[in-house]
């Protein structure tokens, strides 16, 4: 759950969908990433947010998630649970 999040698992990605959705399932298979919930959340084309606001990294003009999994470079994100950042 977000509540469990740490500021450094913290992502804003352009784009959220489920892993069994045509799209992401597409992207996924292409990059050999496989996912063991086929539920899951997937962020796609990610990036860290900067919860001090520090540079250009302060603010997320789409989606912004807590993830389990960012080992992909910013290209997926797996295990991701959408978060409300605006104070």
């Amino acid at each position: 759950p977000a509540s469990q999040c740490s500021t450094d698992s913290l992502q804003c990605c352009n784009t959220l969908g489920r892993a069994d959705s045509t799209a992401v399932g597409t992207l996924l298979g292409l990059l050999g990433v496989v996912v063991q919930d086929v539920t899951a959340l997937v962020g796609i084309t990610c990036t860290p947010i900067n919860v001090l606001g520090i540079g250009a990294g302060g603010a997320c003009n789409a989606q912004a998630v807590c993830c389990q999994n960012n080992d992909f470079h910013g290209i997926v994100a797996i295990g991701c649970v959408p978060i409300n950042i605006s104070l």
